[in-house]
């Protein structure tokens, strides 16, 4: 009787789940399904299901990705690499270096190693499959509501989301655990247990060994109630996200990527802290604390215009200067930036971390054959350099010209001066001294400074 109850509750897991997956087009739409396949019992029924469905097989592959941080690794991979040779799916093994950086944890590592690998894979039309389901969403709902995260983080895991140049799909989101624990049994699978998961070191195991269990005594259907909580708020940040697009839109300088900081102004405290965190996401930088903005508002936005104050990050400072907020990287500011000789014949120079100098053909500029039969050397501001421009009067110093184009003060330190034979003809992309300058079509170069 219990074995007939197991079988029922396995064959309406795989109904669910193939309703769920039914509107990937594999013939047409989608390229392939990558499965995150770990051995454990949830990746095993996952990609038991993806075998089982009337797909292409040859569509279906399974990724292990190998942290490297437990002897048992390389016979679990073996482990994988057999489970998907039987169930007729290709397999594929992506080793990481999962080691932390400072300010990581050690789960932290591990994931952003094993999505980065992921990444990799996913091209256009194709999908990631993971395994996480019902418990797993409890438990990270908790982690971010112990961690004080807004909104965002309190709605959890989405069941689908951009990953890599397609989608990753989280089918077994709002299945319960043991839903995935009668499939396993009545398909008779067999799996393999990480003995780290014992481990309440890590926070996340700590809830799913002590802290869940003891809930579920008191509220056995918490795991569902909590997955409605967080649809809930994953709701909420929809609408929180559309105010957010407008208000960010209106106060972005996109040529810099900047804020307007009168336009911030504009607003009361809340859209301006709304603002400054959808700022932090579209930079692609990790989410600072209340506290952070709080001192971002105070510190440097409401700073005078005379002042130049820099409040540092992980990894970045934020600085005004005039009527802008930028958000810099350290790296740009600890740089050493050396003297080059140009390479004659050579289009483009990289003239520090991130940045590089080209030379474009242009009607406009300095006469190509100049250009070509001069000794060209990038070098940086000592002080006192004076440019004659096109069209003005007398020679004008570059910390005056700085001035008037509004260039804040720390990029005029790395912004590139071009001699030719000895000579000062260019400053980087923005300046031409009247002495090269010269507008013959087809016949002249221009510079352009990217990033």
């Amino acid at each position: 009787m219990q074995g007939e109850r197991r079988k029922a509750k396995g064959s309406l897991l795989y109904e669910d789940f193939h309703e769920s997956i039914s509107r990937l087009d594999l013939e047409h739409g989608r390229q392939r399904l990558y499965v995150a396949y770990s051995g454990g019992v949830d990746s095993h029924v996952l990609l038991h299901c993806c075998a089982s469905i009337p797909r292409p097989k040859d569509k279906i592959t399974a990724v292990y990705v190998h942290h490297g941080l437990q002897a048992e690794a390389e016979s679990w991979a073996k482990h994988c690499e057999k489970t998907a040779k039987e169930l007729g799916a290709e397999f594929l093994t992506l080793r990481v270096n999962a080691k932390p950086t400072p300010g990581e944890s050690p789960e932290e590592a591990a994931r952003n190693a094993r999505y980065d690998a992921l990444k990799s894979l996913i091209n256009a039309g194709d999908a990631l499959l993971l395994a996480q389901h019902r418990e797993d969403q409890l438990e990270t709902v908790l982690l971010q509501l112990f961690r004080g995260s807004g909104l965002r983080g309190l709605s959890g895991m989405p069941e689908r989301m951009a990953f890599g140049a397609g989608v990753m799909l989280r089918p077994f989101l709002d299945t319960p655990k043991q839903a995935i624990i009668d499939y396993a049994h009545a398909h008779q699978l067999s799996w393999v247990e990480d003995p780290s998961n014992q481990s309440n070191d890590y926070d996340r195991n700590f809830l799913r060994n002590a802290v869940v269990p003891l809930l579920k005594q008191r509220w056995p259907a918490i795991d569902k109630t909590v997955a409605r909580s967080a649809k809930h708020c994953a709701d909420a940040q929809l609408l929180v996200e559309e105010v957010a697009d407008e208000l960010f839109g209106a106060v972005l300088n996109p040529e810099d990527k900047t804020l307007c900081i009168s336009w911030l102004m504009e607003h009361h405290s809340h859209p301006r802290q709304l603002i400054l965190r959808h700022w932090f996401r579209y930079l692609g930088l990790k989410m600072p604390s209340q506290a952070f903005i709080g001192r971002i508002l105070s510190q440097v936005v409401a700073a005078g215009e005379h002042r130049d104050p820099v409040l540092s990050g992980q990894g970045y400072n934020i600085r005004r200067y005039r009527n802008k907020l930028y958000c810099l990287t350290n790296q740009s500011a600890q740089e050493s930036l050396q003297d080059l000789v140009w390479p004659v014949g050579q289009m483009s120079i990289k003239v520090s971390h991130d940045r590089t100098l080209f030379c474009v053909p242009s009607s406009t500029g300095i006469l190509r054959e100049q250009w070509l039969n001069a000794k060209v050397e990038i070098r940086f501001r000592r002080g006192g350099e004076k440019i004659c421009l096109p069209g003005r009067q007398g020679h004008h110093s570059l910390k005056k010209l700085f001035q008037e184009a509004a260039i804040p003060p720390w990029e005029r330190d790395v912004t590139p001066l071009v001699y030719l034979n000895g000579k000062l003809a260019a400053v980087g992309d923005k300046w031409i001294s009247a002495a090269f300058y010269d507008e013959k079509p087809q016949a002249c170069v221009s510079l352009s400074l990217q990033s």
